[in-house]
């Protein structure tokens, strides 16, 4: 269905003007990025903005939020004294339905047992003027793709896989809560200006290769950090001749990366999506600026000069690819996966294939891997390893048991899920005999840090398309390549797949009854929202205390962090999504998946107050409850991985002051800022080392805290010796300003109270 149409024609009505100045003020041609970022700054820039370094205040388009972080999020928004959101916001119910047996019951059960959230969810929504997608309506981003996306428009979304949008052309963005509050309430949404990373596909893909493969193989190439702060930006014939999904697909797993998002120019596969999901107006309209939504021929002609680094992917030689096991970006060509297991000792047989979810769910998905299970079967093939389908959206759903899909999965061996996350965030009552075993699941999701999908860190996970997870689960074994091996079917016989076929789009057209859309009433002034005080999954929160002033001093060493720690290690999903909307609750798990480089176990750190070991929330609470400040301190690209701001809402609940670090991840620093915490780094890597486990530490420098200077800190080690090294911070004035007041929603407040009085 088609929303904000007035919206999106006031955006394309402006953005050739809105072009044309940045491409004076530039003095060369505009890349597509360029382009739409300069058109959405919230005041018209007077000057060209350093990539890398200026911060700048954008205007998005509009917000976008999934159940789990939405409560966080839209308890936030109700204590800055709004009355409406600013901008076209949505809610989607897919994080908190766990796969368990089965589509119909999982969903049912969900209903039940997350009845208190939904209804809050529900009526918050109603109350400010949100849009609200219940449970069962499909996964936040293919749904937006699906009816809010288009070409050249800017959306910010509270779940770090938003930029699935750039494959309709969109910059769209992964944040936290508080930065969703800022655009919900009107104000300027700041980010740094990205770098630009052009990736040019040449060629066209064929056989067994799909655009999943095209974002394996960058994985591979950039790394999980070497995205970071940057748009990648694809473009190239190989780019035109992918299918609009495929371009989701692509800019959806660019998150594993690092990137601030990624996106596609617009072209006729995307005018072709838009029109088969009833927004032919839009089509039309983004037709009227075609070459506004492109970079300009001079960049496509010359892309060595326009961007900070360009790859070139050659689709005519690409081959499938499958990553890990533990990292997205350990990637092998699956001509040499049979090698690599032997080389590194991974279980080769697959006990449990999973497709689907934001990643890999469309029409084309489902029905290349139908295609393979169809032909399978008539060869007297089933499924080896178990099998489940996780449809995007009602949408797809509907449409793939229409075209008969659905049937064909479940007579090769498979389990359709509901339309939600599931497995893909830990939702997942995976069973096994024995957790402690090593094994090997394969999946066309996007992320497989360690427990990530099942809490089990014996399962080694690895990440591939669609088509070759279903010939995974169809030979059961990670060695198999459908390219050349053959399979032994009922009768004995040595038989082999033949290539994947599927549509772009269903021949028939889309289709579905319900597609599970709410609209907010028109006036929510009426709309009572009710938190009950007693409750334990939803909490109202209290501001953060501002700053006092000084300079910090006899912190407490709460956990030097080892290797790998991401937002999964930081604040863990799966059972413990069911406390999103109740800070105190979840704080219990920060921390608890952190490996503690002195001990090199989990959830097991020194409490300095009585020379004991405890888990991390307890012993932060023992800190807290003394109004003793204490620091954590981490490894390279801290906090990689999901926005859940949770993770930096945690540590400042229990008390924690400062995050000292190698390297941020973007959103996750961008968080720590927001809720008032010193987020800093290591100006010399090796100072790290230093660190001691009964060390207390003080940060100086603060009380003339401005932008660029470097702070001191100081260890006072417990043989009464102590060493001072200097570390970096990035804060702007405004941030700055966050850090003063306690966190950026105070001074939201301050500032819309300020207008009321005004």
């Amino acid at each position: 269905m088609a929303f904000d149409i007035d919206l999106i024609q006031k955006v394309y009505e402006q953005l050739p003007g809105k072009v044309e100045a940045a491409r004076k003020l530039l003095g060369r041609p505009l890349t597509l990025a360029e382009k739409t970022l300069y058109s959405h700054t919230y005041e018209a820039p007077t000057r060209a903005y350093g990539r890398g370094h200026d911060y700048v205040n954008f205007s998005p388009d509009r917000v976008a939020m999934q159940d789990a972080t939405a409560q966080m999020a839209l308890l936030q928004f109700s204590t800055c004294g709004r009355d409406k959101v600013a901008v076209p916001s949505t809610v989607h119910c897919d994080h908190l339905i766990q796969a368990k047996v089965g589509a119909q019951e999982d969903l049912a059960t969900a209903l039940d047992v997350n009845k208190e959230v939904y209804d809050f969810l529900a009526s918050i929504s109603n109350k400010y003027g949100i849009g609200f997608w219940r449970a069962g309506a499909g996964i936040i981003h293919q749904v937006v793709l699906e009816n809010y996306a288009f070409p050249g428009g800017m959306m910010i979304g509270t779940d770090s896989h938003t930029p699935n949008a750039g494959g309709l052309g969109m910059i769209a963005i992964g944040v936290g809560g508080a930065d969703a509050v800022d655009v919900m309430a009107g104000l300027p949404w700041e980010l740094k200006m990205p770098k630009l990373i052009g990736v040019k596909l040449i060629g066209k893909m064929n056989g067994w290769t799909s655009a999943k493969d095209i974002i394996l193989k960058v994985a591979g190439i950039l790394t999980v950090k070497g995205g970071t702060g940057a748009i990648v930006e694809y473009f190239g014939e190989g780019a035109d001749s992918l299918s609009c999904t495929g371009k989701a697909t692509i800019c959806n797993m660019g998150a594993e990366i690092g990137a601030t998002c990624s996106m596609f120019g617009y072209d006729e596969k995307m005018g072709d999506y838009l029109r088969g999901t009833n927004r032919e107006h839009v089509a039309q309209l983004a037709n009227t600026v075609y070459n506004d939504l492109r970079a300009d021929k001079e960049v496509y002609d010359n892309p060595e000069a326009f961007y900070d680094q360009l790859i070139e992917i050659n689709l005519d030689e690409l081959e499938p690819h499958v990553n890990g096991p533990f990292t997205p970006d350990l990637a092998t060509p699956i001509s040499q996966m049979a090698a690599a297991l032997k080389e590194h000792g991974w279980p080769e047989d697959i006990e449990v294939a999973l497709i689907g979810s934001c990643t890999n769910s469309s029409y084309e998905d489902i029905s290349r891997s139908a295609f393979i299970a169809k032909q399978a079967m008539a060869k007297g093939l089933k499924a080896k390893s178990e099998f489940t389908i996780t449809p995007g959206s009602e949408m797809v759903r509907y449409t793939i048991e229409r075209d008969g899909m659905l049937g064909t999965f479940t007579d090769m061996g498979g389990m359709i899920l509901a339309n939600a996350c599931g497995p893909c965030i830990g939702q997942w009552a995976r069973h096994v005999d024995d957790p402690t075993k090593k094994n090997t699941i394969v999946t066309s999701f996007n992320r497989n840090f360690a427990k990530r999908n099942d809490g089990l860190s014996s399962t080694h996970a690895f990440v591939a398309s669609p088509e070759i997870v279903t010939a995974f689960a169809l030979a059961g074994k990670l060695s198999f390549n459908p390219m050349k091996d053959t399979i032994k079917n009922d009768k004995g016989e040595d038989v082999m797949l033949d290539e994947p076929q599927g549509y772009e789009m269903p021949p028939k057209g889309f289709e579905v009854k319900d597609p599970g859309y709410v609209a907010p009433a028109v006036d929510g002034s009426k709309v009572q929202v009710i938190v009950d005080p007693n409750s334990d999954r939803l909490q109202l929160l209290q501001p953060f205390t501002a700053w006092d002033g000084k300079d910090m001093t006899g912190l407490k060493l709460l956990i030097k962090a080892f290797g790998k720690c991401t937002t999964d290690h930081i604040s863990m999903a799966g059972p413990w999504l069911k406390y999103r909307g109740h800070l105190d609750n979840i704080s219990n798990n920060m921390l608890i998946g952190a490996l503690n480089a002195y001990s090199m176990e989990t959830n097991k750190v020194k409490n300095q107050l009585t020379g004991e070991y405890g888990e991390v929330p307890q012993v932060a609470r023992a800190y807290k409850a003394k109004h003793i400040g204490s620091i954590v301190v981490g490894d390279e690209n801290y906090g990689e991985g999901s926005s859940r701001e949770h993770a930096a809402m945690e540590p400042r609940h229990l008390g924690v002051q400062v995050i000292l670090v190698k390297s941020f991840a973007r959103i996750h620093e961008t968080n720590l800022k927001k809720q008032g915490m010193l987020a800093i780094t290591f100006c010399e890597k090796t100072d790290y080392d230093k660190i001691q486990e009964d060390d207390t530490i003080d940060i100086l420098g603060l009380t003339h805290f401005v932008p660029g200077d470097q702070l001191t800190v100081v260890l006072h080690h417990k043989d009464g010796t102590k060493e001072e090294f200097k570390v970096n911070q990035s804060y702007n004035e405004q941030q700055i300003e966050w850090f003063k007041a306690g966190g950026a929603l105070n001074v939201i407040r301050r500032n819309v109270a300020a207008e009321v009085v005004a």
